[in-house]
């Protein structure tokens, strides 16, 4: 029996991704002129595969992204507003 749940818990542990860990970033995106330009930024960072959560401010100029990092990174979020047309940079 204890074999059993041994193996029941180590194909669990297995089974979970342990390595992913949800990570969130502060894009600065000077380009926005208009408050329909969040909707475009919103609209690309979301359609990054890993992205949870996509929170753009037009009066701060920024875009807080929670996202995955084994499926994405910060730089591919900046390159994903910047082919929207809104160039990004990571602020630290």
């Amino acid at each position: 029996m204890k074999r059993l749940a041994t193996v029941v818990a180590l194909g669990a542990t297995l089974s979970v991704p342990g390595w992913a860990a949800t990570k969130t970033v502060t894009l600065s995106v000077p380009g926005m002129t208009c408050a329909a330009c969040p909707i475009t930024v919103k609209m690309a960072l979301t359609k990054v595969a890993g992205v949870q959560r996509a929170d753009v401010s037009f009066e701060k100029r920024e875009a807080v992204v929670a996202f995955d990092d084994t499926r994405t990174s910060a730089s591919a979020l900046a390159k994903a507003s910047e082919n929207a047309g809104y160039p990004a940079t990571v602020r630290d």
